[in-house]
């Protein structure tokens, strides 16, 4: 029979809060949440968005352009990893994607990565991102690596 896994209990904690984020956008909740040093990782940009701050406009933007969103399934890998499966609906596109998110020790989320199909939702997702915060993101970018 397999081992049933269950994250460690602060990320659980950590883990409940971010459903409540994303039924109530409160962005204070979400920056509560996040490492400094988080890493994101989304499913239109090749490289990794790192920081709190670039990771907090992505996810506060992402869940008001999202419609009729739903987690479906909880995986769980470990007590510090968890898979999140979704629905939602961007304009005339019906998408599925997965979130994995790892926790550190103090339960805060240090990685969230992003995975969307099918391609023609992922590029309207990309295109309504791009034209909400695009510059913004950049310039958080920018400032991170230098």
């Amino acid at each position: 029979m397999p081992e049933k896994r269950a994250l460690a209990p602060l990320p659980k904690k950590t883990f409940d809060d971010w459903h409540r984020f994303v039924a109530t956008a409160d962005s204070a909740l979400l920056a509560s949440l996040l490492s400094d040093h988080i890493v994101f990782r989304s499913p239109a940009v090749q490289s990794p968005i790192p920081g709190r701050e670039a990771t907090l406009l992505v996810l506060t933007t992402v869940v008001r352009i999202f419609e009729n969103f739903r987690y479906h399934r909880t995986f769980i890998a470990g007590s510090h990893d968890v898979a999140l499966e979704f629905s939602a609906n961007i304009g005339q596109w019906q998408l599925k994607g997965i979130d994995l998110i790892k926790f550190n020790e103090t339960g805060e989320m240090v990685e969230f990565e992003v995975m969307i199909r099918p391609l023609k939702a992922l590029q309207a997702l990309s295109e309504a991102m791009g034209n909400r915060i695009g510059p913004e993101l950049a310039r958080l970018k920018q400032a991170a690596a230098g």
